[in-house]
């Protein structure tokens, strides 16, 4: 009974010593065109705010109203990376163009990827990071007033 036990609880904390070895963290950099052309976001996004990554030509900015970050997670648990990815950076997305409107702007300018506060610029790409059970955008940009 005793070495049932004792077999019992070190089968238990090799099994726990190894969940680490299972983490994943894959990073993935995708085409931000296709994540705003996706019928998704044509369906979710209501057109009021317009968004331009850092480096992207953007029309005249009139007047700046603060940055903003949001950090959006999803279940990525047997589902396929980039659906998972286009899912988490709509979801943030949609709280930076809450964002703007709750402060009077129509676009969101100058937004990186900033993932675990690691900046990552693009004028055409987008940062995820999907793991075994989570998948993880974050998105930073600047909500603006800009030309029509």
């Amino acid at each position: 009974m005793k070495k049932t036990i004792l077999s019992t609880l070190l089968a238990t904390g090799l099994a726990l010593a190894a969940l680490p070895c299972l983490a994943a963290d894959t990073e993935y950099h995708l085409p931000f065109a296709e994540l705003l052309e996706s019928a998704d976001a044509k369906q979710k996004l209501d057109g009021s705010v317009r968004f331009y990554l850092q480096g992207q030509k953007t029309p005249k900015v009139l007047e700046k109203q603060g940055d903003d970050v949001s950090n959006k997670k999803t279940n990525a648990f047997g589902k396929q990376a980039q659906a998972t990815c286009q899912w988490a950076a709509l979801s943030a997305l949609i709280a930076l163009q809450d964002k703007a409107k709750r402060v009077g702007a129509n676009a969101v300018v100058n937004i990186v990827s900033f993932y675990k506060r690691d900046p990552f610029v693009s004028a055409t790409e987008y940062e995820c990071h999907v793991g075994n059970l989570m998948t993880g955008v974050a998105l930073k940009g600047t909500m603006a007033k800009v030309a029509p």
